[in-house]
């Protein structure tokens, strides 16, 4: 019979921490938290302390009463959860239901799920942390408070089925803000003169600079045509600068950059992003090799490296590419002023599994995401790459155009990865070699092209992008960012279209009423002063009800003047102008999660609905009669199908272009690429690239 019982959170952890523990060791899942307050009742006791009313969660007696019976024939449970706030109040509480001696070493963590990790973590148990319970048990009870008394004020005021968080109402607030932002917008010309030379017979591009020396931006026609009026047709070299320039790789991943890069570079949302890193952290099966973590702890802000990572990481960099490839200099770690330093970066746990040696075992996605994770990890332990960068500035009649090269001397890290931005691919490390020019070398000029351009105004959030602003402003922490995504869309209070966020109609009234009366606790400000007192809390500098107490009496004036003073807000469904086909009476427009739909004004003895077609201006190819409409799938997806449905069952995920294919003249539709879109015909694989106006004006 096994002496000691391991409580872990899920199976897929459990049956890898079980490989490396042996007999003496039984190992049992909780499946998350078992012990929560009440969802049918607020569950705190304001008058004494906000002392917490803790109950089973329904549904998970079995799993508890599972636990209790293995708890009885063990000698002695270790609690191993999760490495963080979350997992030590799970294990507080599985501590209270199971009888485990609180004053005992119970609590074993660890950062990531292997071998020597496992046995090195349960060689050195501690005590619970009371500290890291506190802080989660303060987020948790005033998230209750600010929530349960806010949602019925909600339901009572605008409609039922409402609810508001405190994380969530400033993500929404964000958006919302982002999009006045983008409403008041007013767009200022201004203009570009690109040059091409002829340099002893190879071309030469440059853009105009400046006049005299000096920088100046053309914001009209008038302007432009004066720098042109200047000119004659020869060009002088006046000067060619060459410099060596290093670029650093990225840093190792946190949770946030993690989820940033996913989303540029594989597409993955936030959500999707973490239940795959999970599984990867908790195990995967590798055949003879077993059950294996193959990542870090995914959930961390830091991007610290332990020193044995960092040298077995060296030893393959050596072996694959050459001991110049080695990083030389340690790199200083960025920490932002709320970060944590619990957990190391989102790091492979050996290098020495290449993705390649492993994606047999890993499904497509999971072999991506662990991809990105190692080649970041290993790119983050080599050389700078080193360019070779050249400047030409040249002169016609005192106006100055540049132009710049640069060339790769030393690849360094950009031979395993290079990071991504919001917007594009950085792939303008090499811009190529420039001819090889001299100072007062004259050159001719073979065309100028001058080009008028608008400021563009600030970009709706995507995920990543949301994320990047969430962590700067200290909102949340790398825990909450993908579940808030999840919940402002889930409550409908914000859509995602072409993967940016759109405030609905719902979420600005919402976050209006909010705003009239809560102004204080949707703010940026006090949501990143809330997680530095959670943090306070954390490292044992306040008690939580010091956080918790001035905070709701103060949201409790609020609430009450908001209960007295609002007027009920009535949603009047706008008419959809047409006529029930089931039953006659009117159609209404009406919000719904994925946006607007049509429902039968007789409901609910009619419960009649249809989605409102959008039409985009492109013929059916399939019936020739029908017009080719946007449509959502059940899951929310947008895809394209024609109007004539269900007689007419086209349909694509792509969107249909008005032209047909110049060479078969089939349907042709686009996909998004990097910087632009792809137009391709589904015939005959005919295909064009066109440059995305609003990003390169970007």
């Amino acid at each position: 019979m096994a002496k000691y019982l391991v409580i872990v959170e899920s199976p897929a952890k459990a049956k890898t921490i079980k490989r490396y523990l042996g007999s003496n060791y039984t190992v049992k899942a909780s499946m998350g938290h078992v012990i929560d307050l009440p969802k049918s009742q607020m569950g705190v006791d304001v008058e004494h302390d906000y002392e917490p009313k803790y109950i089973t969660i329904r549904g998970k007696g079995p799993v508890l009463k599972e636990l209790k019976t293995a708890a009885k024939k063990a000698q002695k449970i270790y609690l191993a959860a999760d490495p963080d706030r979350e997992g030590e109040a799970i294990a507080w509480h599985l501590a209270k239901a199971l009888g485990v001696d609180e004053s005992t070493e119970c609590r074993v963590v660890f950062n990531e799920i292997t071998k020597d990790a496992i046995k090195d973590s349960f060689k050195r148990p501690r005590k619970i942390n009371y500290d890291l319970v506190d802080a989660q048990q303060a987020r948790r009870i005033l998230d209750r408070l600010v929530g349960y008394s806010m949602s019925p004020l909600l339901w009572k005021k605008i409609k039922k089925g409402l609810s508001a968080g405190r994380v969530q109402s400033v993500a929404v607030k964000m958006i919302i803000d982002r999009e006045q932002e983008i409403n008041a917008f007013l767009p200022e010309e201004y203009w570009t003169i690109k040059l091409e030379l002829d340099a002893n017979g190879e071309k030469l591009e440059a853009n105009f600079y400046g006049i005299d020396g000096k920088k100046r931006e053309l914001h009209s026609e008038e302007e432009v045509n004066e720098v042109l009026a200047k000119l004659s047709k020869s060009f002088t070299v006046d000067s060619v600068t060459k410099k060596e320039r290093r670029r650093n790789p990225a840093l190792p991943f946190t949770t946030s950059s993690l989820q940033q890069e996913a989303a540029r570079k594989l597409n993955f949302r936030a959500k999707k992003t973490m239940m795959i890193a999970q599984q990867l952290y908790e195990g995967i099966e590798l055949g003879k090799e077993g059950t294996v973590g193959l990542i870090t702890y995914m959930r961390t802000d830091s991007t610290r490296t332990s020193e044995t990572a960092n040298l077995e990481a060296h030893g393959f960099i050596e072996n694959a590419y050459g001991k110049e490839y080695i990083a030389v200099e340690k790199r200083k770690e960025k920490k932002a002023a709320n970060s944590q330093d619990a957990h190391e970066a989102v790091r492979p746990t050996s290098t020495m599994r290449d993705p390649q040696l492993v994606k047999s075992y890993l499904s497509r996605d999971q072999f991506r995401l662990y991809k990105l994770i190692w080649e970041r990890f290993v790119a983050s332990q080599m050389a700078p790459a080193v360019l070779d960068t050249v400047k030409v500035d040249l002169v016609s009649n005192d106006v100055m155009f540049r132009a710049n090269g640069s060339t790769v001397k030393f690849a360094g890290f950009m031979k395993v990865y290079i990071e991504d931005t919001d917007d594009e691919t950085v792939t303008d490390v090499k811009d190529g070699l420039l001819p090889a020019l001299e100072d007062g070398e004259v050159l001719e000029q073979e065309m100028i092209e001058p080009k008028q351009h608008f400021t563009q105004p600030p970009p709706r959030y995507t995920e990543a992008r949301l994320v990047r602003a969430m962590e700067e402003l200290g909102i949340g922490r790398p825990s909450t960012y993908a579940p808030t995504l999840d919940t402002i869309q889930k409550r409908g209070y914000v859509t995602l279209e072409e993967k940016k966020f759109l405030p609905t109609e719902l979420g600005e009234l919402v976050i209006d009423m909010i705003s009239d009366y809560f102004q204080e606790f949707i703010t940026v400000q006090f949501t990143a002063d809330m997680e530095a007192l959670l943090d306070a809390i954390e490292k044992g500098d306040m008690q939580w009800t010091e956080v918790v107490d001035p905070i709701y009496k103060s949201f409790e004036k609020r609430l009450t003047r908001a209960e007295a003073e609002i007027e009920k807000i009535e949603i009047k469904d706008e008419p959809a102008g047409e006529d029930c086909e089931v039953c006659g009476h009117a159609m209404v427009i009406k919000m719904g999660r994925y946006g607007k739909f049509m429902a039968c004004s007789n409901f609910p003895e009619c419960r009649n609905t249809k989605p409102i077609q959008v039409e985009i201006g492109v013929k059916c190819p399939t019936c020739g009669t029908g017009e080719i409409v946007e449509r959502r799938s059940k899951k929310g997806r947008l895809f394209y199908g024609c109007s004539n449905y269900p007689e007419c069952e086209f349909v694509s995920w792509d969107k249909p272009v008005e032209e047909p294919c110049p060479v078969c003249s089939s349907m042709m539709v686009q996909k998004k690429i990097k910087n632009g879109v792809k137009v391709e015909c589904t015939s005959c694989g005919h295909h064009e690239t066109r440059i995305d106006q609003e990003q390169e004006e970007e």
